[in-house]
């Protein structure tokens, strides 16, 4: 099964349920990735979030539901459609439609309504997607790690944003780099000594670790640190061009978005694991990041 079917196994499944019981990791199941990994391919490739997708395509069905079905009561469709109570259902509704469930039911009223999203092979621009493959042996990273919830929720620091802007604040990203040591030779020599890994074990579906590392060598000081082996992988990396740091967020999001929605889909590979290392580093003067992304022959 290719990458496009996966993707839309998993959207006829959300289609089939949206007056009902939407359980992500079934989402995910049937994409063959993990409810993490599938959030965020979904948001980088539509630019929009899953559950912002949900909610338009509930409330696209429900406003068809109030123009077509008179007899229907607002709270048995706002019930239907998985709001707790006629007011959530009238503030939401409001919200994407500008106007109340009453009014959705005069003529002539202006309504909204978001299709269901399938995905294809579209020809885009000439742009090339600069990417080189590497075949790396096993290694090991340490730092410090924490688990994130995948809807952002719980206690600050709870997205790697925070945590990396607090472990700057309390010098914790300094004293890591002081431990680092002898970058290894299959690293560019040019990076810095931290960086960032995300979801390279399993912490259940709606939740993914991330780690502020270092890679470790024979000069590394690991003492009090979290230590994890990342087996030999063949590495698919997407480099940036020489950047100001306040264009990290951007040129990130931008290379995440090359390969969910560029690459991945036609390359005739797949991720596997779902590691993903963030590298980071100078070039010509400024800043540079490389992702790492493993993957495998389809």
């Amino acid at each position: 099964m290719d990458w496009l079917e996966r993707m839309n196994r998993a959207m006829d499944y959300m289609e089939l349920n949206l007056a009902g019981e939407i359980e992500l990791s079934e989402v995910a199941r049937r994409a063959c990735c993990s409810s993490h990994q599938f959030q965020r391919m979904f948001s980088f490739i539509t630019n929009v979030t899953l559950a912002e997708y949900i909610r338009r395509r509930k409330l696209t069905l429900a406003a068809l539901e109030l123009q077509n079905n008179e007899a229907a009561k607002v709270i048995d469709i706002a019930m239907k459609y998985g709001y707790e109570s006629p007011v959530s259902f009238a503030r939401a509704f409001q919200l994407l439609h500008g106007i109340t469930p009453a009014m959705a039911r005069q003529d002539g009223i202006a309504l909204k309504a978001y299709p269901r999203i399938s995905f294809l092979i579209t020809i885009k621009g000439v742009d090339a997607v600069n990417y080189r493959i590497e075949t790396k042996e096993s290694f090991e990273v340490f730092g410090m790690e924490l688990v994130f919830r995948n809807d952002e929720s719980g206690n600050a620091p709870n997205t790697p944003a925070q945590f990396w802007q607090l472990s700057h604040a309390n010098g914790e990203v300094e004293r890591l780099a002081a431990n680092a040591g002898d970058l290894p030779r299959f690293v560019s020599q040019d990076s810095y000594k931290v960086h960032g890994i995300c979801s390279y074990k399993n912490t259940g579906n709606d939740t993914f670790p991330y780690m502020l590392c270092s890679f470790k060598s024979g000069t590394s000081n690991v003492n009090g640190y979290s230590t994890i082996t990342i087996p030999a992988q063949t590495w698919v990396i997407f480099p940036s061009e020489p950047i100001a740091w306040d264009a990290f967020d951007g040129t990130i999001e931008t290379l995440y978005r090359r390969f969910y929605a560029d690459w991945l889909p036609t390359s005739g590979y797949e991720q596997v694991d779902e590691t993903e290392l963030q590298v980071y580093g100078e070039g010509a003067g400024l800043h540079s990041v490389e992702l790492w992304f493993a993957v495998r022959k389809v």
